[in-house]
């Protein structure tokens, strides 16, 4: 089955960190920008991140910014969302996405979404 898994997800308490692997199952994500997104109960999805097909570039939320870093590794076909200084409000299901159109804050751009992978920020 073509299809990204996401994983890292877990309760932190505000200030903290996580990382969020994004890997790729039965095709490759080399050359294929990657986008991450969110959705918080009761809100629509929303994208927090972007990183071009070979990492040349990467592209960050507003409300991420300067606490996220995208990353990514073609050998090992993952793509990582590094996530500091977490807020109560970072709280959402995380998604990834293959993108067909390289980096975009659309989410019916991107395709193979995975089941997601909950980030909780609470103390």
């Amino acid at each position: 089955q073509l299809q990204l898994v996401e994983s890292g997800g877990g309760l932190v308490q505000p200030g903290g960190s996580l990382t969020l692997s994004c890997a790729a199952s039965g095709f490759t994500l080399d050359g294929y920008a990657i986008g991450w997104f969110r959705q918080a109960p009761g809100k629509e999805r929303e994208w927090v991140s972007c990183i071009s097909g070979r990492g040349a570039s990467s592209y960050y939320a507003d409300s991420v910014k300067g606490r996220i870093t995208i990353s990514r590794d073609n050998a090992k076909n993952t793509v990582y969302l590094q996530m500091n200084s977490l807020k109560p409000e970072d709280t959402a299901v995380y998604y990834c996405g293959r993108s067909v159109l390289g980096c975009t804050t659309a989410w019916n751009t991107y395709g193979y979404w995975g089941q997601g992978t909950q980030v909780t920020v609470s103390s």
